[in-house]
């Protein structure tokens, strides 16, 4: 849940501390309007005697109040009374009357609790929720709202929400209707909700859970287990607020405890679980996968580089100046190759961080191709992050252009080579990258030259794979340009 922080940061009372604790209480206050089956509205003073919503969460147990958000908008005069002496006070304000044109259904009933660290108001929090005559209320309901109500009493004196809640971003978080159990001071259930009820029967616990101290029934099943996490009795006992796991008998279940105190004392314990073991078992599977992907790029990066180096063997026995040539030409590119592979097996994902592997790789391809010459490399702006299927082909085409502008454009003397990257927006509003390969040496030729194997590679990767295109031009200051154009966000053919 987003919260407005201009208003925040304007606000010359707030504290050290004060900002983080109205973050971590509008990211956990979905808990809060589940439970009492409300809507939440985050007020804050504007300095001229009124307020402004930062913050609006709906219940997801129940329906609606209002159809529109309150976010940004200044407080009701008749609304912003009973906010004014919560505010003043540092107590729960009640009313049942407060008129609204936005009410879906039913007579809102509407409470302001002052939310306060030390001794401070920090903000107040409005809870709008229909008061239905017409039946009932189920214990499920009952037990629900007077633990919203602990809550909310312990925003005004300071107690929650706690710095040691779980803020980590693994999936699979506990939410209210996923399973909800209220402990008391020792541990034991006084409610369990249906679906904890039906969570815990599928890890193999008795049918009731109500009455039974939640510790020890559940560690009594996983007394043989290697492996528990060690703050799983502390969870079960609802005395950290903490998030843990727990697997037995190839079911999983989230949980999070939410201790319930006074002033003085722990009086009970809030613990929400939820069924995960379909979700950890595809991110198993999602590792696995990874792992296998990774394994498969650094075997085919063993095995190019094995290859290699046959070809260099091969090379050295071979007499004829041209064969050698194309073998060692042969083996520049099953390293080129071999290198993307070698990137793609430390990475998590079939992306390249091109510009590390240029900045190992250019140089390199200089020096194989220059071995008696003085040729300065320089490397300009950047790629970004390319997918495997585009970065193979232009780290060979780059390999093909940079060693015919040290073999041809720099023939017979020193100079210096650049590779330009830069990404633009084209015409046809899609993501283009241009990489420009330059040097300063004899220029093009006044003839067009025969093309060799490396320039036809090229024409064929670059119009083929690359969907690109590729163009020769004379240098601004002399020599020769390689400039190519190629669209990043389409389907390679």
């Amino acid at each position: 849940m987003a919260l407005i922080t201009e208003q925040l940061r304007q606000h010359a009372d707030l504290k050290p501390g004060d900002e983080d604790w109205l973050h971590l209480l509008v990211g956990d206050w979905q808990l809060v309007a589940d439970l009492a089956f409300a809507d939440l509205v985050l007020w804050f003073p504007t300095g001229d005697g009124s307020y402004v919503a930062l913050a609006h969460v709906r219940p997801s147990t129940s329906h609606t109040s209002f159809h529109t958000d309150f976010v940004g908008e200044r407080i009701r005069k008749d609304l912003r009374i009973m906010v004014d002496e919560a505010w003043q006070t540092l107590e729960i304000q009640r009313s049942t009357a407060i008129p609204s044109t936005e009410i879906i259904l039913g007579q809102p009933s509407v409470q302001a609790v002052p939310m306060a660290r030390e001794g401070r108001p920090i903000a107040v929090i409005t809870t709008h929720y229909d008061q239905s005559p017409s039946r009932t209320p189920s214990n499920l309901e009952l037990v629900y709202r007077q633990s919203a109500e602990d809550l909310l009493v312990m925003g005004t004196r300071g107690l929650w929400p706690d710095f040691a809640s779980p803020t980590g971003s693994r999936r699979g978080a506990p939410r209210v209707g996923d399973g909800f159990i209220r402990l008391n001071t020792e541990g034991v259930v006084e409610y369990a909700s249906p679906n904890a009820v039906s969570a815990f029967r599928r890890l193999g616990a008795a049918e009731v859970l109500q009455g039974q101290p939640l510790a020890e029934l559940t560690m009594a099943l996983v007394r043989n287990r290697r492996v528990v996490d060690e703050t799983l009795p502390l969870v079960l006992q609802g005395k950290m607020p903490w998030r843990t796991e727990v697997e037995f008998h190839g079911v999983t279940l989230s949980l999070r405890a939410i201790p319930l105190r006074d002033a003085k004392r722990r009086f009970a314990a809030l613990v929400l679980c939820r069924d995960v073991t379909e979700l950890r078992r595809r991110e198993k599977e999602l590792v696995s996968k990874d792992a296998t992907i990774r394994e498969i790029h650094h075997r085919v990066k063993n095995n190019l580089q094995t290859v290699a180096a046959l070809l260099r063997m091969q090379s050295r026995r071979m007499d004829s100046p041209e064969g050698k040539q194309g073998l060692e030409q042969a083996m520049r590119r099953v390293s080129t190759i071999a290198s993307v592979h070698d990137f793609l097996s430390k990475g998590l994902n079939e992306s390249v961080k091109f510009d590390d592997l240029m900045d190992r790789q250019f140089r390199l391809i200089v020096e194989i191709a220059s071995p008696e010459q003085r040729v300065t490399t320089r490397r300009e702006g950047e790629f970004g992050m390319l997918p495997a299927d585009l970065a193979t082909p232009l780290s060979l085409v780059i390999n093909e252009l940079v060693t015919n502008a040290v073999e041809h454009g720099l023939a017979g003397r020193d100079g210096t080579v650049i590779l330009h990257a830069a990404r633009y927006r084209g015409a046809d509003a899609r993501n283009w990258l241009k990489v420009v390969i330059s040097d300063d040496g004899h220029g093009l030729p006044p003839e067009p030259r025969r093309q060799g194997l490396g320039l036809q590679i090229v024409q064929t990767l670059v119009s083929g794979e690359l969907s690109g295109d590729i163009q020769w031009l004379p240098a601004p200051d002399g020599g020769t340009q390689v400039e190519i154009n190629l669209p990043l966000d389409i389907e390679r053919r």
